[in-house]
């Protein structure tokens, strides 16, 4: 998906790959890094589903239902 103007003006953005998972690492949420097909560079999203977590990042296991 595309990322809209608008958006990516209001996003950090990381000069480097490597920045931005330093950045998603410290954050309290669960984020991933991915190019910002606007300005090239690297943004955060929390839309993680279906993706592996990033190393170093710690997730918790769904609760059980008993």
């Amino acid at each position: 998906m595309r990322t809209r103007l608008s958006v990516c003006a209001r996003k950090r953005r990381h000069a480097s790959e490597q920045d931005a998972i330093a950045a998603a690492i410290l954050a309290n949420i669960v984020l991933r890094p991915y190019r910002c097909e606007r300005c090239g560079q690297f943004h955060l999203t929390s839309r993680t589903k279906g993706k592996r977590p990033l190393p170093g990042t710690v997730v918790a296991a769904p609760a059980s239902i008993d």
